[in-house]
Formats: structure tokens, sequence, C-alpha cells
């Protein structure tokens, strides 16, 4: 809460749900609703006979002090003291000095709401001053590491938005790219996963995708990450920030014979992910499959294919599902590769692609998958040869 360009930041728990202010008097209601003493003795004495939060009559408007809630209020007014854009200057200039010990103070501030970092960020010259911490040649590991999860905190608060944050990394004289490498290489687990989301959101058109794809040892960096890592918001992150930058012929062919193949198949086919890593990882795998070296590393990977095929049986959104006809249709339809064709047909491939086709799916993935059966009917020697595709349901009997 900003007042008079002091921002205090009140647990919602001592705010009054009537006046939103901290409570000087908390009081509690026969409901077990807390109000502040003044707030809820007007809304009595203006004739109102309910509760002002649950909408409950009162059997009774009697109310009794709740002095646990007030002893905790004082306690909090005694060790919070408010921050003023006096105070956020004060740590701007500091950083811009190079007196780093300000940073533990921002990021323990900024951690805790969104409040705090839309506050901190509408000082003029905060979000400058921070990311210009990147092109400082002296700071450690430890400095850049702290400004990266300040500057992502800030992003994810909507403090700032994506174009600015790029004009400060990518557009300025110094290199600050180089930094958020150094923090995927040798940084903490949180702060690797918020330099994937910077780069994810600075990656905003295609001289930025480049500029970011083309930086050494990004690539080898996310993907090494992306093999390694296990805890699914952090696989979310990393596929994101590969989806956001995979945009030249040359980024997928580098991915491509680093290992993505392989390493997406691996995603696919564990079934404990959640749909999010896996339509992700099949948007990441579409995005490559255009690509000579792409379309041939699906083929020859012996769990690829396979596992796009299981994923059809599975509950993804419209727009995964279309991603996955979209990369089989590439690899049966279009190369015709016969390794491809053959994963498909032994993962019972040709029901589920028939079984796609009776949703509500767009005409374009029907289409393909139509041109999928079509190939299936000649190759098949099982009784779904005869299948008609203009049928519009299946029977079971």
């Amino acid at each position: 809460m900003v007042r008079n360009d002091l921002f205090v930041n009140i647990p919602s728990y001592f705010q009054c749900p009537i006046s939103l202010d901290v409570m000087k008097s908390p009081v509690s209601l026969c409901t077990g609703v807390t109000y502040d003493r003044t707030s809820i003795q007007t809304w009595l004495d203006n004739g109102n006979n309910t509760c002002p939060a649950t909408r409950q009559v009162l059997p009774s408007k009697d109310f009794v002090p709740n002095l646990t809630l007030h002893r905790l209020i004082q306690l909090w007014a005694a060790q919070s003291p408010a921050l003023s854009s006096q105070m956020v200057r004060a740590w701007i200039a500091d950083v811009e000095s190079r007196r780093f010990g300000a940073l533990p103070k921002i990021l323990d501030f900024v951690s805790g709401s969104d409040e705090n970092r839309r506050f901190v960020a509408g000082v003029d010259g905060f979000v400058a001053a921070v990311a210009g911490v990147l092109g400082n040649a002296g700071a450690g590991i430890e400095v850049l590491e702290s400004v990266v999860r300040v500057l992502d905190l800030v992003m994810a608060g909507k403090g700032v938005k994506g174009e600015e944050m790029e004009r400060l990394i990518l557009k300025s004289n110094i290199d600050r790219l180089s930094s958020v490498v150094l923090v995927l290489e040798k940084g903490s687990s949180d702060s690797k996963i918020a330099s994937a989301r910077i780069l994810e959101a600075i990656a905003i058109d295609v001289e930025s995708k480049r500029a970011i794809s083309e930086k050494d040892g990004l690539l080898s960096e996310l993907l090494r990450l992306l093999s390694s890592e296990t805890d699914s918001s952090s696989l979310d992150s990393l596929l994101s920030c590969l989806i956001a930058i995979t945009a030249t012929r040359q980024t997928k062919t580098q991915l491509v014979r680093s290992g993505l193949v392989q390493t997406l198949a691996n995603t696919l086919s564990e079934s404990t992910h959640p749909n999010s890593t896996a339509e992700k990882s099949m948007r990441l795998l579409l995005a490559i499959s255009n690509c000579r070296d792409g379309h041939s590393a699906i083929c020859e990977d012996p769990i690829c294919v396979a596992a796009v095929v299981e994923r059809l049986s599975m509950k993804l959104s419209s727009s995964a599902a279309a991603d996955a006809v979209t990369v089989l249709w590439s690899v049966c339809y279009l190369n015709r590769d016969s390794k491809a064709q053959a994963a498909v047909e032994s993962s019972n491939g040709l029901t589920k692609i028939l079984l796609l086709m009776q949703t509500n799916c767009s005409m374009n993935v029907r289409k393909m998958c139509s041109d999928l059966v079509k190939i299936f009917r000649v190759n098949s020697k099982s009784s779904l040869a005869c299948y008609d595709t203009k049928t519009t349901h299946i029977t079971p009997y």
C-alpha cells in the first residue's frame, strides 16, 4: 500500500475487510470474521444486521476484542518499517556506485509480493540500474544471481515489460547477455530458471531470437539443463525458453545435432510429467521437425515417434493434439519415412488417429489425419484397412 510516497507491505489478515486499513482495534463478530472496531460499529449503526464479509444475518450484534490479532499487529508494526521512494533511490545509487550490499535487501523485498515488485519498478531508474550490473565485468556470480532473480521477479509482477528488458539487455552498448549465460552455467537452480525466464521474455522478434540463440554456450547449456532437470515447473520454464528462441534454421539444426530430439522423446515418454510439460515438448518437437536434420532425427530415434503416438491417447489440449498430428504427418506422409510409418503402426497409431478424427478437431487436423489413414490403409493388412474415413462416429458394437 502506497501513502504519502511511503510503501507499507501489509499482510492481508491485518487489514479490515471494510476499510482495508490496518486494524487499530480488531474485534470479531459471532460469524468469526474480524473487523476494525470503528468500521464495524459504523456499519451496524447504519442499520445493517448482516456480516459484511459473509452476508449472514447476525443473531447477535455483539463483538469481542481479538486480542491475539491485536498483539500480532503491534509486533508487525514495530518490526516492519515503511519503504519510501527515497529509500529505493538510495538503493539505486548504491548499485550504480558498485556497492552491491543493497542487492540482498532488494531481493528480499521484491520476493514479498507483486505489489512490492510494482512499487520498486515504478521508481525511475530502478530497473535500468539493476540490469546495468549485468554489464559490470567485476561482478561476482552471487551478485549476478541476485540481479537475475530481481529482474525475473519484477517481470513476474508485471513491473516491467519484455520490450524494456530486451532494450536493457540486448540493445545496450555493453554486453549484458554474457552475464545471463554465466548464471545459466554456474548459478543455483533457482537462478538458472530465472535466467531462462528472462531469455524467454526478451525473445520478442526474429532479431532478438537470433541474438540469443547465437550466443556462445547458451544453447548447449539450456540443453544440458533440460536433459538433467526433473522438476516439472523448471522443465516448463526451460522448454518455454527454447520454444521462444527457436526461430532460425541454423538454431534448429544446432539443437538437433546437440541431441534435442532424444531429450524430448524421453520427456514425452515419461508419463509422470504433467500435460503442460508434454505439450511444450510437443510444440518444440514440431518446431524442429520442419528442418532436414530434425525430421531425420525424429525418424531415427527409437522411441520418439512411438512417444508422440502414445501422447495422442492422453488428455492433450486441442493445440497439442494438432502439434502431435502435424509431426506424424510430416514424417509419415510428407516425407514418407518407412521407419516412422512402422513405428506408428506398431504403436497402434492408426486406431488413435481414427479416434482423434471423431473429436471436434479442426479441419486442418482432420485433413492431416485423413492423409495418414490413407498411408496406413495401403500398408495395413488388418481389418482397419477397409475403414471408411468419412465415418463421423465409432459404434462400439
